[in-house]
């Protein structure tokens, strides 16, 4: 695997290819809602606008199916923009990757700031000739993207309990006894956890097995020929994968809202 650039600002680290491609995936989700709803007929919709009347009526079902439609029309535009970003996001590593590479580490500067990845990966090996940069990939592929997306989930949907729902939200933590209050907090940090580590994971595999088929082409004609198969089958399924989380992603962050807003009775019914 290649290293990030990584550079520091007031003792926090940051990741520039992964803010290159959070730039990249927004910039793209919005020309493709931009120009989709940019000229509008009932009469002869193009083929953008039926794809994007597709998509919402897609994700109202996906929000029927949580709860009432009342309640739930409200995050029609969260279930879009999450369904949207996220498919975007986790195909964008796929048809290629940008890398480059840095032979002395005193030319791994970026903006007059010093690469600490670069210089701290030559110190840690002290006879490697060059060090890789990867500039394009997945942002999904990343961590902390994919748990920024969870954090963004667990603090809307117990805000909206607590002010939507506050009796039901705060009864539901000792039911149905007092002394499950411990393993219903933990549940509730196990929902965030695991909705941002699932996809990260997922895209991250994906990735990693992506570059270990590029490297069978060291092996000879045969390599090349099963590198390029398996890219080919790898590729089409990546597609399918990465539609598959986005909408993991969107539903049950729709899940859990609807467990903070919704009494019990409501969802037995």
């Amino acid at each position: 695997m290649h290293t990030s650039p990584i550079i520091e600002l007031g003792g926090i680290k940051f990741d520039l290819s992964t803010i290159l491609m959070l730039i990249v995936t927004s910039v793209i989700v919005f020309v493709i809602a931009k120009l989709a709803t940019r000229n509008l007929s009932v009469e002869n919709p193009g083929k953008l606008q039926n794809f994007m009347e597709w998509t919402v009526e897609f994700v109202q079902n996906l929000i029927s199916s949580t709860m009432d439609w009342k309640k739930g029309k409200h995050f029609l535009s969260l279930g879009l923009t999450f369904i949207m970003f996220i498919f975007v996001g986790n195909l964008l590593g796929l048809p290629f990757g940008i890398v480059t590479g840095v032979h002395d580490p005193e030319h791994a500067h970026i903006f007059g700031k010093e690469i600490v990845s670069v210089t701290e990966e030559f110190a840690k090996h002290p006879d490697v000739e060059e060090v890789e940069l990867a500039w394009w990939k997945s942002p999904t592929a990343d961590a902390s993207v994919t748990m920024g997306l969870a954090f963004i989930v667990f603090f809307l949907s117990h805000f909206l309990g607590m002010t939507r729902n506050t009796k039901s939200y705060f009864k539901h933590y000792f039911q149905p006894y007092w002394f499950f209050f411990p393993i219903n907090v933990i549940e509730q940090f196990a929902k965030l956890l695991t909705q941002g580590m699932r996809l990260f994971g997922n895209i991250f595999a994906g990735e990693v097995l992506i570059s270990v088929l590029l490297k069978l082409t060291a092996l000879g004609v045969g390599g090349y020929i099963a590198s390029v198969l398996g890219l080919v089958v790898w590729q089409g399924f990546s597609i399918f994968v990465g539609a598959i989380q986005a909408f993991v992603f969107t539903i049950l962050t729709m899940v859990y809202i609807s467990q903070m807003i919704e009494t019990h009775d409501e969802h037995e019914h």
